[in-house]
């Protein structure tokens, strides 16, 4: 019994973090406790647990009027790819050291998909094998610290990477980019493998910021 409203305030946390990173909310919107517990149908317990940790994450303020989301703006953006520009190259050059044979073959399963995603120009898909593939990067360098400190970055820019990868030519850069990241970690080259995602997150970063239709806070 005691583990339900847990388990339930998970989902409304996990459900209202996605929704404000993909922009569901936009930020500078008010959410109160009522109008989320009649959209989400659920009580009032699950939804202010799941605000409390919202809170503690800085994507939303509490106000008078219910709770400010704050999302992730430009500064917010630019402070997470400094971060991740100086640790996921390390963790590239750790997974070429420590990958295990099948999660290689796991990864380069992962860009086949991308591959054919892209073909189909499918973005939605694409999007998805593109955090896959960084998801089984950080797990193959087999550090503990950097899987939990790079996953909620990832996630914290996917807003961001959707309009991205919406771009079909940044779409097949990122992919090529992938390949060259993997084709190192399989030939066991940290010094490749670190260059490789160096290259990548730049560009990424670079086709983020030259984004036209983003509208900065």
């Amino acid at each position: 019994m005691d583990h339900k409203p847990v388990s339930l305030a998970n989902q409304v946390f996990e459900q209202l973090e996605n929704d404000i990173l993909s922009g569901k909310y936009k930020r500078g919107e008010v959410l109160t406790e009522l109008t989320l517990c009649q959209s989400l149908g659920v009580s009032r317990t699950p939804v202010r647990e799941a605000l409390r940790r919202l809170s503690q994450e800085h994507l939303i303020e509490e106000i008078s009027r219910g709770n400010l989301v704050l999302g992730i703006d430009r500064k917010d953006l630019e402070d997470i790819y400094t971060i991740r520009q100086a640790i996921e190259p390390l963790t590239a050059a750790m997974a070429a050291v420590n990958a295990t044979d099948d999660e290689l073959k796991e990864m380069k399963e992962t860009i086949e998909l991308q591959e054919f995603y892209l073909q189909k120009n499918d973005p939605l898909h694409i999007r998805q094998m593109d955090s896959e593939f960084h998801r089984q990067l950080y797990a193959a360098s087999h550090r503990t610290v950097l899987f939990d400190t790079l996953m909620p970055l990832h996630k914290k820019v996917q807003k961001y990477r959707k309009l991205s990868v919406e771009d079909h030519g940044r779409a097949a850069i990122s992919v090529s980019e992938h390949a060259a990241i993997l084709a190192a970690v399989i030939s066991r080259n940290k010094e490749k493998a670190r260059d490789a995602m160096s290259c990548h997150i730049a560009n990424a970063y670079d086709s983020i910021m030259r984004e036209e239709h983003i509208q900065w806070d």
